[in-house]
């Protein structure tokens, strides 16, 4: 495909990888002491659902059928 080699109209489009502004964004509010709590109770939580997950998920995950063999139910023992 035919390119055209020119020089871009404009400087600012040539110049964009260089640019810096001089302008300096306002600082950042720092969080109140309710928001930190709340940010807090929320992980909290987040990290108590997930270990109760894992404590309840664990024994669900255990392949141990020897001991699922030995038992039987009442019905099948009355026969």
């Amino acid at each position: 495909m035919f390119r055209r080699r020119e020089s871009v109209p404009f400087s600012f489009v040539a110049e964009a990888d260089r640019f810096r502004s001089n302008v300096t964004p306002p600082p950042r509010a720092r969080a109140s002491v309710s928001e930190l709590a709340g940010r807090t109770l929320v992980g909290l939580t987040l990290l108590a659902g997930f270990a109760g997950a894992l404590l309840f998920g664990i024994p669900a995950l255990d392949t141990d059928t020897g001991s699922s063999h030995g038992q039987t139910s009442e019905a099948s023992q009355h026969r």
